[in-house]
């Protein structure tokens, strides 16, 4: 099977690949086409995805589709953006008709959930890796940056944390747990759902937001930076689910959620005045700590002690010892 043959039977063909709103022209020409209403911006994202890396080279290919388009898509949310279409870049060792089946399956039902036209991309042969660019729109001025947090705001976040990081060793098998906790730390691995209708709500509001995917505290840094902060986070304010506790108890849960990445929720500042309302609304969003004069980002325990680890999240170029 040739290039362009694959791209048609797999890819141009899947509903998600037909045009949608936002949507001028799709798949078929040397670009996509995309429309944006007046007084709208564009938000654009890219992420890859490489075999062994950031997933086990014998990856489920269904499950392995609903992954990489979700750790894309939330980076839409985290700017507040509404979803419009994602290009797909896909490089494989080979031809493997019942994998690219499985996996553009999985692809074509997160699309479908985040509201996502597949627009374009490419194919190529060599070690496995998938790289997706997103592309939303938001009202002129109102994207959720990273870069606004002030002093006085609180630190909060849009679900529990560490699942995914607690899901990681059942992924690889190195580890065992009942079906109950296992299928629901993996359906948080495999597919976490972008926070779109959170990313919405807090246009307006929060005054600084990101997705975590580096873990909890490595991506509070970036925030703390880029708006010339201090965040305070307290230990015993970490939302913990039944199922990472079930697994690894507390201490290790803890340690699952500051560090451990790939939770793909939102953590944000917000002025206290909001947060009545926006709970009132439904959204599950749990108060870490706050926002304060300084630099930096500290963990405190319950008796405000600064507890902060050495290590803070993942990097993909950390110098070794």
């Amino acid at each position: 099977m040739g290039e362009f043959e694959l791209i048609r039977h797999y890819f141009a063909a899947a509903p998600c690949a037909q045009a949608g709103d936002g949507v001028a022209l799709g798949i078929g020409d040397d670009c996509a086409l995309l429309a944006l209403p007046a007084g709208q911006q564009l938000a654009v994202s890219t992420d890859t995805l490489v075999a062994g890396v950031h997933f086990p080279d014998a990856a489920e290919p269904f499950l392995l589709g609903q992954r990489a388009l979700a750790v894309a898509a939330s980076d839409l949310a985290a700017m507040g953006a509404e979803p419009i279409g994602f290009t797909l870049a896909l490089t494989l060792p080979s031809v493997a008709e019942g994998w690219l089946q499985g996996f553009a399956e999985g692809l074509n039902r997160m699309a479908s959930q985040c509201r996502l036209s597949l627009i374009g991309g490419d194919t190529t042969r060599g070690p496995l890796s998938l790289t997706m660019t997103v592309f939303g729109r938001v009202p002129a001025g109102q994207a959720l940056l990273r870069s606004g947090a002030r002093a006085g705001d609180l630190l909060c976040v849009g679900g529990v944390l560490g699942d995914a990081a607690g899901a990681l060793p059942l992924v690889l098998g190195q580890a065992e747990a009942v079906d109950a906790v296992a299928a629901s730390l993996l359906a948080h691995y495999w597919s976490p759902p972008p926070q779109f209708g959170l990313g919405l709500a807090l246009r307006g509001k929060a005054t600084a937001a990101m997705d975590i995917s580096d873990g909890l505290l490595a991506d509070c840094g970036h925030i703390a930076s880029a708006s010339g902060v201090a965040l305070a986070l307290e230990l015993e304010a970490l939302p913990l689910s039944n199922a990472l506790l079930a697994l690894l108890g507390r201490q290790a849960a803890q340690t699952a959620a500051l560090t451990g990445g790939d939770d793909y929720v939102l953590v944000f500042s917000l002025p206290p005045e909001h947060l009545p309302a926006l709970r009132a609304e439904g959204w599950p969003i749990h108060v870490l700590g706050q926002v304060r004069e300084g630099q930096g980002v500290c963990l405190l325990d319950a008796c405000g002690h600064d507890i902060t680890p050495a290590v803070r999240g993942y990097q993909h170029f950390r110098e070794t010892p």
